[in-house]
């Protein structure tokens, strides 16, 4: 996803060249790769000439909200305060992601006074 995020309008070629940088992947697994994020309505594509170009259909912090709530409905039985605790006790969070968090917390209870 990242490869698409970054280069929106990419090819197969395109986002072989990128993901290959840091993973070992053929041209075919990411094709296979892209169809599958395409039929789960991650990206859609669009034909130019031969070949079809790929971009997100969503952004990746609201890709990434969407993927965190189907974690809490599923592991946490719906509660995000066992998600975050969970996390805070497992150390996932650093004191700056903590301190950065309640800020923006605060801002937001500030906002809806």
């Amino acid at each position: 996803m990242r490869a698409v995020w970054d280069a929106p309008g990419s090819s197969v070629e395109a986002v072989h060249q990128a993901v290959s940088r840091k993973r070992d992947v053929k041209e075919t697994t990411v094709r296979t790769l892209l169809r599958r994020l395409e039929h789960k309505g991650y990206v859609r594509h669009a034909a130019e000439g031969r070949s079809y170009v790929y971009e997100a259909v969503e952004g990746a912090r609201s890709l990434a909200a969407r993927a965190v709530r189907q974690i809490v409905d599923r592991l946490c039985g719906g509660s995000v305060e066992e998600l975050v605790t969970g996390m805070v006790e497992a150390k996932v969070l650093s004191e700056h992601e903590l301190q950065r968090l309640q800020t923006f917390v605060l801002s937001r209870r500030h906002r809806r006074k």
